[in-house]
């Protein structure tokens, strides 16, 4: 659950919207805290000071019991799939800088929120039985798995590297059609509105995609030492999804705080991405990947001390960023006849 923060403006004045719906059960976080059954949640003030919308679409924790027994291995499952407690961080920044904040609790195992909702499987999907005859033991030929599906990090998670498949059996199909139209469309429907409406209000929309990754490996220099591993990769779909001048200030504010930082590799973004970024219509997006050894324990798994100052250090991005967008706001405003071609 989102919580927000008290003695602030950010708690004193907070709309709270709740929206989509994880299914029938007893859906609880991992934490057995209750979830109210909410696919996700978005908190924010309704005078917001920056024109950023902050999104965690991996971090949900609620599994009702029928998932949970449908896991080959739950424990192992949550840990790799889910982007642990980065939730805990963008509450931080919330709370610091006073940006709306949109959180799925739906886990990504039951549903991934960066891919599309024909981004499937099939094969994992069961088949309605015929009345002519039995039913098919593959998709209809409309409906083909692309490969990033069929490597098994399709819409629904299908199988890990390392580790294989990740369920003890296929999904009922009308199961698959319920996700998507309790939890995928309204995420999305929602995120697009949001951003529409801070657009509106300021000239120009951030949406900060927030996840966390795995530690990435050293890489080698042309002198062929060793250079330090990436913390964060900021991906913005190779200079698709926002203007440049708010990924160059990325780089400099992380340059100036010592913080390795890659661009694009090997996380340029995803459906997210795609989908609800539109530059030229004043809406821009980025993705941001952290080091969950940067905020997690040694078993990347609990959060550690480490949260709060990774989310001061991140507070102080979000602000300038949230700066540099009013400023592009501001200035599409002024030209009228762009704004309005831009429409």
């Amino acid at each position: 659950m989102v919580r927000a923060p008290s003695n602030t403006t950010f708690d004193r004045d907070l709309i709270t919207t709740r929206g989509g719906s994880i299914g029938a059960g007893d859906s609880r976080k991992a934490d057995g805290a209750s979830d109210n059954g909410a696919a996700f949640i978005h908190a924010a003030p309704r005078s917001m000071p920056l024109p950023v919308l902050i999104a965690v679409p991996h971090a949900g924790r609620a599994y009702s019991g029928a998932v949970l027994a449908e896991f080959r291995d739950p424990e192992m499952s949550q840990l790799r799939l889910e982007d642990r407690h980065i939730d805990s961080v963008g509450v931080e920044i919330a709370r610091a800088t006073g940006t709306g904040l949109l959180v799925a609790h739906a886990p990504r195992a039951m549903l991934d929120l960066n891919r599309a909702d024909d981004d499937i499987d099939w094969d994992m999907i069961q088949r309605p039985a015929k009345a002519d005859g039995p039913s098919e033991s593959t998709a209809p030929r409309s409906l083909n798995s692309n490969a990033r599906a069929r490597s098994g990090l399709g819409l629904v998670p299908r199988r890990l590297p390392g580790f294989g498949e990740i369920w003890r059996g296929q999904l009922p199909r009308e199961e698959l059609q319920r996700r998507i139209d309790t939890i995928h469309r309204p995420y999305h429907e929602f995120l697009a509105s949001e951003l529409k409406r801070i657009r509106d209000v300021w000239g120009a929309a951030l949406l900060i995609d927030l996840h966390s990754m795995p530690p990435l490996r050293r890489q080698k220099t042309g002198s062929g030492d060793d250079a330090p591993a990436p913390q964060i990769v900021v991906g913005d779909r190779f200079g698709a999804s926002c203007h440049s001048r708010l990924v160059s200030r990325a780089f400099r504010y992380f340059s100036s705080r010592g913080c390795v930082a890659a661009h694009n590799r090997p996380y340029s973004g995803g459906y997210v991405l795609d989908r609800h970024a539109a530059p030229q219509r004043g809406i821009h997006a980025v993705q941001l990947e952290v080091c969950r050894s940067t905020y997690l324990d040694a078993s990347l798994s609990e959060p550690t001390d480490a949260v709060e100052p990774l989310a001061a250090m991140l507070a102080e991005l979000v602000r300038g960023l949230g700066a540099e967008t009013a400023g592009l706001g501001a200035g599409r405003q002024i030209d009228g006849n762009f704004a309005q071609a831009a429409e």
